[in-house]
């Protein structure tokens, strides 16, 4: 059995199963449950609508589009959807039988919640024409009072534009009989429009009919619902009066056309006291319908929603599962489909368990076979994670997914990429606030799992680890820093001693050193003139050191890939090469600042005079050392003989370049000659033909592939070369410089929330009394929010995207090819991760 680490992927295998056509359908359900094996298309030539299963599928389509349907109504009736709690049993994949009943009971809960909802939508509108004709019946009572009180009043033109439509007096109450109404000789029109409409509706009919008429409306208070799209409507009661047939039947297609409802209207009050009664007792039987089908629907869909969950987990399930069959070929000589698929190796036995397990329990006679097949293909990647160190690989899959048994950078992300976000964000008090943040979702991450946290909040769920870790690591560096929100922590005794023996007030004071502080930076320089310039010297050594450790380290990881896949003249030609170049110039740079640390430059003699010059700066070291090689100046040298090694260091870096450069082509031809040279003249090819029987008619190619090594290219493989091999040379240079990220956002961090103290809390803590009190919880919260949103969040975004970038670009390019595949097994877990989203 192969040994499983994140160090590598899993070894994977190609395996060929043969399952009798019976069991399929559980076969492949217990193997989806299993979620190991990622199936191969065998039938990539076929067309998706020609395929085996392809009506099965059309037929949980059809099941699914019932299921959304459900899911409108019961979401649209605020009623409460059951989750799928953790039972296996409820959302196990069901034997044909079982379908059928649960595809008729889901057709019979479709045909009763359409048959209510088209009883309901019925008396919802009969509900709304008898409530409109209501309101029409008791308004025009009121209009037909107004409009008889003086025939002078109904104007039959309007020649100035400015004319109001409506006159002022025709809004005045009159007592009138219904036979002043026929008097008049005039026609009326009633009905109800919504209330948007009406000023264009005014407006229209002035223009259509000259002004012949006399319009009154009214608003109706009680709200309007539309029975098709159950929106709250405001509708208006009207009455037109005019002279004569034909305006009249103007007014009613001018109406319509503007989605006005007519009523007719009876001119005499008896009648439209008695139609107003019929129509109150119609709408009184009609709400006691109404609302029994309302309930009845409802009833039915809470029965609904209680397995509405898991209804739509075995579908998923099942549609699954055939559109998985679909990948197989079927054997018509054996009657069983033949399936190929990658699985991890270690995980065989499992599978073979599981085949077992499901011919025991259908009882077929004729087993499910699984054997190992031997190929040249390349598998996907596999890495095994857990909740800890899924974040971590998902950072590095964003890059790209490792080739197959590649060194996987996400073992190594764990510690480094939460450590150089410390390095950019330490701070103390901050680390612990995050820290806090990560420490609940953690502890509440059962809570958080069942979802409904947003995007936003799922990204900080998904990589609470990765925050728990950053946060703790910045504990770590602000205890290095001696930073607690910009203020320094007194742990130790301190290093330094201040002598105001000869102070006088407005001259420097020097601290006297008397010791040395046992972690981290002395508190004492926290507040001196020059704690900038030492902190800035200090960060900016520290990042060049931890950049140069790091692409190092990646350089080193590079052996382990060429040993792994047995490419040992690489070895030669790549990375004994660059890691001489890189730690001949660089790498002496980590010594040089490591050894101008460890020297007391203001040491002395027992006469008092300097053992040593001025320390010299390592910058113009560096530049001297091209400018100038072999020579030194006496007064800025950190040791002796330091111009012969630099020199010797020069010429190993300069004899690296074309090492890089031509060995590996050249050796590369040398080997391809001799092979010509014995009379191998055309490119190898390697074929492998694996099939479930022999060339009958009716067997099944399984598995049919071809291995071609390509002829060897000397120009090509030379272009390579010059590229990788200046690609790598400027890359040190570039890399390196920015690896000083690190000090510039650090400091940044540092100053920022140094003047978010001074500005804030600082301002009012020797305030007292009842106003300084209120001054302080003031000032308090707003420091407190700040420090959330700008230190933490944006300020921790920022350290985070510098982090990843400093990975992706300056570590991983040293050894990372990422050009695999992911491992994307066939999965019950994955449907059901999917519905949750």
């Amino acid at each position: 059995m192969s040994y499983s680490s994140l160090f590598r992927s899993d070894e994977m295998s190609l395996i060929q199963l043969f399952i009798p056509s019976e069991t399929a359908s559980p076969t492949v359900a217990e193997l989806g449950e299993l979620g190991l094996i990622q199936f191969r298309d065998l039938n990539s030539d076929v067309n998706a609508f020609q395929r085996a299963f392809v009506n099965d599928i059309r037929r949980f389509d059809e099941m699914e589009r019932h299921l959304r349907f459900f899911t409108v109504h019961i979401e649209k009736s605020d009623i409460y959807i059951r989750p799928i709690v953790d039972n296996t049993y409820a959302t196990r994949v069901r034997s044909t039988q079982e379908i059928d009943e649960l595809e008729q009971k889901i057709k019979e809960h479709e045909r009763r919640i359409t048959q209510m909802n088209r009883a309901q939508e019925t008396l919802q509108k009969r509900y709304l024409e008898l409530t409109e004709a209501r309101h029409v019946l008791r308004e025009t009572a009121v209009f037909l009072k107004e409009a008889v009180s003086r025939q002078d009043n109904i104007r039959h033109s309007f020649d100035e534009p400015t004319t109001p439509l409506l006159d002022p007096h025709d809004l005045e109450h009159g007592t009138t009989t219904d036979g002043e109404i026929n008097q008049l000789n005039l026609g009326f029109v009633t009905g109800v429009i919504p209330r948007k409409k009406m000023q264009i509706f005014e407006r229209i009919l002035w223009r259509a009919l000259r002004g012949n008429l006399y319009l009154n409306y009214a608003e109706i208070d009680e709200p309007i619902t539309d029975p098709v799209t159950d929106e709250v409507l405001d509708k208006n009661v009207f009455i037109i009066f005019a002279h004569g047939r034909e305006l009249l039947n103007k007014i009613k297609k001018i109406s319509e056309s503007l989605g006005a409802t007519l009523y007719p209207v009876d001119a005499n009050s008896e009648e439209r006291r008695k139609k107003l009664m019929e129509i109150t007792n119609s709408i009184s039987d009609l709400n006691s319908v109404l609302q029994n089908t309302k309930n009845a629907r409802r009833a039915e869909l809470q029965k609904i929603a209680e397995n509405l969950s898991a209804w739509i987990t075995i579908i998923k399930k099942e549609k699954g599962v055939y559109h998985t069959m679909n990948l197989f070929n079927y054997d018509m000589n054996r009657k069983c489909l033949i399936a190929e698929g990658w699985c991890p190796t270690n995980e065989i036995n499992q599978i073979h368990q599981a085949l077992r397990t499901v011919t025991e329990t259908s009882g077929s006679v004729a087993p499910s076979i699984l054997r190992d097949i031997p190929t040249t293909k390349e598998p996907p990647t596999f890495h095994r994670v857990n909740k800890f160190t899924q974040g971590f690989q998902e950072i590095v899959d964003a890059y790209g997914v490792a080739k197959y048994t590649e060194v996987n950078p996400g073992l190594f992300t764990i510690i480094t990429f939460p450590f150089l976000f410390a390095v950019m964000f330490g701070d103390f008090g901050h680390g612990f606030l995050v820290s806090i943040a990560a420490a609940y979702l953690i502890f509440n991450e059962k809570k958080f799992e069942k979802g409904g946290l947003g995007e936003i909040l799922g990204m900080f769920f998904g990589g609470r680890y990765i925050i728990l870790l950053m946060g703790l690591f910045s504990i770590y560096m602000g205890l290095i820093y001696n930073d607690i929100f910009s203020r320094s922590m007194s742990l130790f005794r301190s290093g330094f001693q201040w002598d105001f023996t000869n102070y006088t007030p407005g001259q420097p004071l020097e601290a006297k050193q008397i010791g040395i502080y046992p972690f981290g930076v002395d508190p004492a320089w926290h507040g001196t003139d020059n704690y900038l310039l030492f902190t800035n010297s200090y960060k900016m050594k520290m990042s060049v050191i931890l950049g140069v450790i790091q692409m190092t380290f990646g350089i080193v990881l590079t052996v382990f890939n060429y040993t792994h896949f047995k490419k040992t003249l690489c070895i030669w030609t790549d990375f004994l090469p660059q890691i001489l170049f890189m730690q001949s110039i660089f790498g002496y740079l980590v010594f040089t600042i490591i050894l101008k640390w460890s020297i007391n430059w203001w040491e002395v003699d027992v006469k008092g005079n300097r053992l040593h010059n001025s320390p010299p700066g390592l910058l113009n070291m560096l530049i001297y050392m091209f400018l100038q090689p072999g020579k030194v100046n006496p007064s800025d040298q950190l040791y002796p003989g330091q111009g012969f090694i630099q020199a010797t260091l020069l010429l190993l870096a300069l004899a690296c370049v074309p090492w890089m450069l031509f060995a590996k082509p050249f050796i590369l031809r040398q080997e391809h000659n001799k092979i010509r040279a014995l009379g191998y003249h055309h490119p190898q090819t390697d074929t492998t033909r694996i099939s479930s029987s022999t060339e009958e008619e009716g067997g099944a190619v399984v598995a049919e592939e071809m291995h071609v090594e390509e002829d060897f290219d000397f120009a090509e493989t030379m272009i390579h070369q010059v590229i990788h091999t200046i690609e790598f040379c400027l890359g040190c240079i570039s890399n390196t410089a920015s690896y000083l990220r690190l000090w510039a956002l650090s400091l940044a961090h540092a100053q920022l929330s140094a003047v978010l103290w001074d500005m804030s809390l600082k301002s009012v803590l020797g305030l007292s009394g009842i106003l300084g009190a209120i001054a302080l919880v003031v000032a308090f919260t707003l420091w407190f929010t700040l420090t959330v949103g700008i230190l933490l969040i944006m300020e921790g975004l920022s350290a985070f995207l510098h982090a990843l970038r400093l990975h992706w670009v300056e570590f991983n390019n040293k050894f990372y090819e990422g050009s695999g595949r992911k491992f994307e097994p066939f999965s019950f877990k994955a449907i059901g991760q999917e519905q949750e989203e």
